[in-house]
């Protein structure tokens, strides 16, 4: 049995919200789908059989767990809307992809090929749930610098 909820107050359950929390629920909907992908992503590769050599375990779990923090920090800029956090978000990118790198050449692997950083995505509107095409984050990005 569940207590009483408190006066004014709206459950976070689909089924019994109110209909501007399951509204914003929607609104959420694919922020959080993406959220939990690159989650369960980041916890599969995380997963590593130990090999006996400590650092290769330990980048084999941190460049999955770096990964993990990109792709949740792309999801924010896609759907987020607080510009601080959106740009705390575009640092993540930079950071992790900086460390996992540093990691690679520590251990003497490859980096893999250079890419432009996907710092500059767009909020997506409900309507489009594709990302933007590297041409046009090339584009907002130079927009972007000429202001």
């Amino acid at each position: 049995m569940t207590a009483p909820m408190p006066a004014g107050a709206q459950s976070t359950d689909p089924l019994t919200a109110g209909p501007a929390t399951a509204s914003a629920l929607d609104d959420e909907a694919p922020f959080l789908a993406e959220n939990n992908t690159a989650m369960d992503r980041m916890m599969s590769g995380m997963a590593v059989k130990p090999t006996g050599d400590v650092d290769a375990d330990f980048t084999a779990m941190m460049i999955p767990h770096h990964q993990g923090a990109i792709d949740m920090a792309l999801a924010e800029l896609r759907y987020g809307k607080n510009e601080q956090l959106r740009r705390i978000a575009q640092e993540i990118i930079v950071e992790q992809q900086q460390e996992i790198a540093a990691m690679r050449m520590a251990l003497g692997q490859p980096l893999p090929p250079s890419a432009p950083v996907p710092t500059q995505v767009p909020p997506q509107s409900p309507a489009s749930q594709t990302s933007p095409s590297p041409m046009h984050m090339h584009m907002h990005m130079k927009e972007g610098q000429s202001r």
